[in-house]
């Protein structure tokens, strides 16, 4: 395969990584209805015995997880409410979609969240909450605790971006100032039952921090969180309201959100329906139906986005070199979700940075293409999903006038791969598993 070839290439095995992880269809794959039975994996619940099913929602995903929902329940749904993106929304017939602003918080997640509270407010032991969960969702539902802002929610959010907090970090302290995440909405609900779908985005599909778990137990703790804020040495940048409301929390003043020896979870069931392996299988289909000979190397690759990069540079050259891990043409495959410690003011994000740092790596190599991008659709505050980069990236940028080193070093890729016409656009997806890398050797 020749340079233009592994470009098409790379663009066709993302585009299937992506359907792979389609939400109504993880939704339908997951949850059936059989006469007057509902079933869940493999939980049944009879429909006779539920007075009324009520569906809450929150992420990126929302809107398509709604839809499949209603194709399965239809009128058995009494009231719905799902919070998810600008621009996410679609078609549905009696669960509400509100629009809220991602990654950052703003007044409209706030009124989202209000309503998803209220949605599963004053419910009895014989009714039903559906919770639809997808990544994006702790950002999309801001529900401060009493004394804190949004303003200072808002400049928490911006200081742990900053930072080069994982997502882990950040949600962990969004769950102690938080008044629906952290097993919170599952406690709002009580004491119906719930049943939660989910779509991870998180490396490694740990249940309590994806969307902050606003319906599973909160292992961590206020001191957790003020860890947080040392480890990156922010505590005295955040607002005072929030830090004075974590370091109550940590004395003892301040109840903790719901432990793993809640009775309250006694009636509260979690169900993964898609996560990011399984778009990298789909992805490693595509490629050797594409005459690639596909390796899937991890799921779980984190750190931070430029020696991360490297690293998958470095893969290309070694089966260049060597023909290890696999002799070429290859596809190798990697997934979960890096982090980008902002140096610059630039326009840009994680997978956008992570194609740009790998094209000084693999600069003047033959038939070498790397890309990276979310199957989300979008990359950081761009439209963007993510970028491509191939051996003649650096080359093709100085030809045009453009500044390579500069643009990496300012955190301004997206302008960079504008102009080369490299950026990788697929508008909204409706879905969110993080991040699919690929490194494909002609």
């Amino acid at each position: 395969m020749n340079r233009q070839a592994l470009r098409e290439a790379a663009r066709k095995i993302f585009d299937a990584a992506v359907r792979a992880v389609d939400p109504a269809e993880a939704i339908h794959r997951h949850v059936k209805r059989e006469g007057s039975l509902l079933r869940i994996g493999q939980e049944l619940l009879d429909l006779a015995a539920i007075r009324q099913v009520v569906v809450a929602g929150l992420g990126k995903a929302g809107a398509s997880m709604a839809g499949a929902t209603e194709e399965i329940l239809g009128d058995r749904i009494a009231r719905g409410m799902v919070v998810t993106k600008y621009g996410h929304v679609q078609p549905t017939t009696t669960i509400r979609l509100h629009e809220a602003g991602h990654p950052v918080p703003d007044e409209a997640g706030i009124a989202g969240a209000q309503a998803i509270l209220d949605c599963v407010t004053g419910l009895g032991p014989e009714d039903l909450v559906l919770v639809l969960i997808s990544g994006g969702g702790s950002a999309l539902t801001p529900a401060p605790v009493a004394g804190i802002t949004l303003a200072e929610k808002q400049a928490l959010t911006k200081a742990l971006l900053a930072c080069g907090a994982d997502i882990r970090e950040m949600n962990m302290l969004r769950k102690h100032v938080s008044r629906i995440k952290g097993g919170q909405l599952a406690r709002a609900a009580q004491p119906a039952q719930v049943r939660t779908l989910i779509l991870s985005d998180i490396v490694g599909d740990p249940l309590d921090a994806i969307a902050s778990g606003p319906t599973v137990p909160d292992p961590t703790t206020y001191a957790d969180a003020l860890g947080i804020l040392d480890k990156y040495r922010i505590r005295s940048e955040i607002p005072a309201s929030i830090r004075t409301h974590l370091e109550a929390g940590a004395a003892g003043k301040v109840a903790e959100t719901p432990k793993p020896d809640d009775p309250l979870f006694a009636r509260v069931r979690s169900l993964m329906v898609a996560s990011n392996i399984q778009a990298l299988e789909a992805a490693a289909v595509e490629a050797k139906a594409l005459g690639l000979t596909p390796m899937i190397l991890s799921s779980f690759v984190e750190g931070e986005t430029r020696e991360v990069a490297r690293m998958h540079a470095a893969l290309a050259l070694e089966v260049r070199a060597s023909g290890n891990p696999r002799r070429p043409p290859v596809c190798l495959i990697t997934g979960g979700e890096t982090t980008v410690t902002l140096r610059g003011k630039g326009k840009g994000g994680r997978n956008q940075e992570f194609a740009l740092a790998a094209a000084f790596d693999i600069a003047g190599q033959r038939d070498v293409v790397v890309l990276s991008a979310g199957t989300d659709g979008t990359d950081g505050p761009t439209d963007a999903a993510g970028a491509l980069a191939d051996g003649e990236t650096i080359a093709r940028a100085r030809a045009f006038g453009l500044h390579p080193r500069a643009a990496l070093e300012g955190n301004d890729a997206y302008p960079f791969f504008e102009k080369l016409g490299d950026l990788i656009m697929t508008g909204p997806t409706r879905t969110n598993v993080m991040d699919v890398r690929l490194v494909l050797v002609g």
